[in-house]
Parts: C-alpha cells; sequence; structure tokens
C-alpha cells in the first residue's frame, strides 16, 4: 500500500503538492514545538510502520489512533484542509486502512495485551477502560481474545449496561457509551455545514437519501467515542429498520474555521458528519410520536471501518437496545437524527455543558430523551 501511494506522489502532481505543502505549513506555536513530520518520505516511512503494529495504550487524547497522531497538525493546515478532500488522497488512506485493518484482525496484533506501561492489561488501561465490566478472560495471556480488534470491540458483561424502560416506547435510550458533544434543534434540509458553528445539513448528512426532507427541520443529538469506550452500537429505540448502508468519505478532514486542534478532527465533529466515511442506519420506530428516525455512526481518522450488523437489513424487527454494527479502533462520533416535534425533551445526562469541559459519558443504554 506504501509503495502504491509513493508511486501516486510521484506521478501526480497535485497530491505531491498538497502532501509537501501541508508538512511545510505547519506553524510554530506554544502546542507544536517539535516538528514530528520532517517530509513526505518521513510521513510514509512512519505510516509503514505502524502498518505492523497495533496501538500502545496512553494517556494522550490521540490514544489509540497512531496515524492520526502522525498527521495531527498538517491535517490543519490550508494545504491539509484540500488534501484530505482530494479523493485520489482519500483512497490512497482507505487502501492504506484496510491493511492495517487485516494486521489488527489477525493474532499478530496481540501482543500490545500486555501488563507493561504501554500495554492495555496495565492498571492505568484497566481503570481506563473499566475492564472489570467487559467479557474476558483474565486467566488467559491476551483476556482470551483472538486479536486487536476482537479485543476493541469486546462486550460488555450480561447486565452491566441494562436498558431503561425497555418496555415504554416513548422512551429514545443512549445508542452508544458516548459523551454528548452537541443537540441541534431545528436542523435545515440544506445547510453551510463548513461554518465555525457547524450547523447540521440534512441532505448532506444523510447522503442526499430521497428521504432526508422527512427530518427537515429536526433535532439531531451528537456524541463522542473515546478509543476507551465500547465501540459497539444499539438501537435506541424499538422499531423496525428501514435500510441500512455505508456512505464513503474522507477520512483525516477537518474544518478550517475551528483553527488550532491538537487532537484533530474532534473540534469538526459537527463537519465531519456531513463528509466522513460513516454508517446510516434508518429505523422506522414503534412509537408513532417518533416515527422514523436515523442512526449515524460517523468515522473519525482512521475509525473508518463502520461495520452495519450482518442482520440489520432492511424489514428486520429490533428492540430498544439491540445491537446494530461497531467500529474497529480508535475514537468516533455518532449522531441520532429525528424528525420535529419527535423529541419532547432530553434527560439532562445528554445535555452538552460547555462550562465543563470534561462531561461524564453517558451510558449505553441509558435514558436520553422522552419522544413528543
Amino acid at each position: 500500500m506504501i509503495e502504491e501511494f509513493r508511486t501516486l506522489i510521484d506521478a501526480d502532481p497535485i497530491v505531491r503538492m498538497y502532501l509537501e505543502r501541508m508538512i511545510a505549513e505547519v506553524p510554530e506555536t506554544d502546542t507544536y514545538r517539535v516538528r514530528h513530520l520532517t517530509d513526505v518520505e518521513h510521513m510514509l516511512s512512519l505510516i509503514n510502520h505502524v502498518l505492523t503494529q497495533a496501538p500502545d495504550y496512553d494517556d494522550t487524547a490521540l490514544v489509540g489512533t497512531p496515524i492520526n497522531a502522525i498527521l495531527d497538525w498538517s491535517m490543519g493546515t490550508p494545504a491539509g484542509f484540500a488534501a484530505f478532500r482530494h479523493p485520489p488522497i482519500n483512497e490512497a488512506f482507505r487502501r492504506i486502512l484496510e491493511a492495517w485493518c487485516e494486521f489488527l484482525s489477525s493474532p499478530r496484533s496481540l501482543y500490545v495485551l500486555n501488563d507493561g506501561p504501554t500495554g492495555w492489561k496495565c492498571a492505568a488501561a484497566r481503570a481506563a477502560m473499566g475492564m472489570d465490566d467487559f467479557e474476558h478472560d483474565p486467566r488467559d495471556t491476551h483476556w482470551g481474545f483472538a486479536s486487536w480488534n476482537d479485543f476493541f470491540t469486546r462486550r460488555f458483561k450480561p447486565g452491566r449496561r441494562p436498558i431503561a424502560e425497555p418496555d415504554n416506547p416513548e422512551t429514545v435510550v443512549n445508542a452508544c457509551e458516548s459523551t454528548p458533544y452537541k443537540i441541534g434543534f431545528h436542523a435545515s434540509r440544506r445547510d453551510t455545514f463548513w461554518l465555525k458553528s457547524q450547523p447540521y445539513s440534512l441532505r448532506d448528512m444523510l447522503a442526499d437519501d430521497e428521504e432526508a426532507d422527512r427530518f427537515d427541520g429536526g433535532t439531531v443529538y451528537q456524541a463522542f467515542l473515546s478509543a476507551l469506550n465500547y465501540h459497539r452500537w444499539h438501537s435506541p429505540v424499538a422499531g423496525t429498520i428501514r435500510k441500512a448502508f455505508v456512505q464513503p468519505g474522507t477520512y483525516y478532514s477537518e474544518l478550517e474555521a475551528e483553527g488550532e486542534d491538537p487532537a484533530g478532527p474532534n473540534n469538526s465533529q459537527g463537519f465531519i458528519t456531513h463528509v466522513a466515511t460513516r454508517a446510516l442506519i434508518f429505523i422506522d420506530a414503534e412509537d408513532p410520536a417518533i416515527g422514523q428516525m436515523v442512526f449515524i455512526a460517523v468515522g473519525m481518522g482512521e475509525v473508518s471501518s463502520c461495520m452495519i450488523g450482518g442482520e440489520i437489513a432492511p424489514g428486520r424487527q429490533v428492540r430498544k437496545g439491540d445491537e446494530l454494527g461497531y467500529f474497529q479502533f480508535g475514537g468516533s462520533t455518532h449522531c441520532l437524527v429525528f424528525r420535529p416535534g419527535a423529541i419532547a425533551d432530553f434527560a439532562t445526562a445528554a445535555a452538552p455543558d460547555p462550562e465543563n469541559p470534561h462531561p461524564r459519558a453517558v451510558l449505553l443504554g441509558e435514558k436520553l430523551a422522552t419522544a413528543g
């Protein structure tokens, strides 16, 4: 994959210009004092090294996303903004990430499940993940997992995340273990999602789906999953799957209006719901007050392996809390999209608090909202 990318860079002057300029344009700032990329060849060498490595544990915002760490800062330059919206570059990274995913799905990736200071079995990692809540075999060298991706998509122990009011169709529950990012009221059919306020533009978010206009004026709830969170998705309502598909998109695109982002693209989460690779699952809720709603799993950086469950297909009935799919490796974000008037109110825990930079994660299955 790296040789193919190198050939593309050598042959395509636009690709070469973007990549060389984005590295050169990284500014000297108080938060970026050590230039960790010197040139394009250095970038290719570092990415090549990652392709046979599983992520180590650390306590930084980029834990679990080593390619994102390589590209960080260069992503947020004028040339970087253009580079990661350029189709040939996105296609090259798609192929690179697929190759890495193959390694992470193999037993060779298990070596990071150790109790060293950067191993995922160390005391700090176990505490950060809340590992006691997850199914694993503490007697086994690798906790009984078959690969890094098997570990990353680990499941909760039965009963650890009960579904709130499972028989009440008016109660919407949290679809992912996640930290609230934003609630967008009166979302528009089309909007300028590239502005700093990152308004939601429904037809763009929903891949110009023919049913997108049903949500014009509706509500969008968005929340963030760190690499330490549980990464499976569950249905927030009882109902019937209407359609489910993955929409290809960008991988490392950021929003110019956000400026410096030490953990890009965290500050661009609203923006990337419109352009990044994402899974869209339309559900006809059992409660007529909710009606049709959409779950969107959005890839961030290398977390673009959005895997819809094999049984999630049109006509499939799901109960509140049934699994819909999962992310592989890294952190990510997700949205719930509701029609106008579908939601009467959100639970206090679901409301982002600008005064609290470290809000608690809303638990999977916890009450999120009440239907209108």
